[in-house]
């Protein structure tokens, strides 16, 4: 048996449906398309997400709740016990927090006074909790606010 004698399973191939080459074809006139109707014309057979079939889509039935507010500010968010990671006298920056894997892409940080700082910091960041602010400078530190 040589490469030459292969051929593919009986039944496995099948010829490609030519379609719209005339009557005489039977498979002219609408091409197999049916009558009428959105998936017999070209290029409307797929609908966008949500379309439901000219019916009013879910989305736009529900009621929307509340206020979205497009000019809010987002902070991410670290303790004042993970402060203690960084060595005494150093400067706190939203760079340095990056770099040591306590926030991640963050252009604003805001630090909370959850725990205890056993070290004399100097944290500039965006904002600061008031409680934060005394345990920074409870143990000699600076709490400084960086736009």
């Amino acid at each position: 048996m040589g490469l030459n004698n292969l051929k593919p399973a009986k039944g496995s191939k099948h010829r490609k449906k030519i379609v719209g080459r005339g009557v005489a074809s039977g498979h002219g006139r609408t091409a197999t398309r049916g009558c009428k109707g959105q998936k017999s014309r070209s290029g409307d057979g797929a609908k966008k997400i949500g379309f439901e079939g000219g019916q009013m889509p879910i989305f736009r039935r529900i009621p929307k709740r509340g206020f979205n507010n497009q000019f809010r500010k987002e902070y991410e968010i670290v303790n004042v016990e993970s402060l203690n990671k960084f060595d005494a006298g150093v400067e706190v920056t939203p760079q340095s927090l990056k770099e040591a894997g306590l926030t991640g892409k963050a252009k604003l940080v805001k630090i909370l006074g959850v725990g205890e700082l056993k070290k004399a910091l100097t944290v500039k960041v965006a904002a600061f909790s008031k409680s934060a602010i005394e345990k920074i400078t409870a143990v000699g530190g600076k709490a400084e606010i960086v736009k």
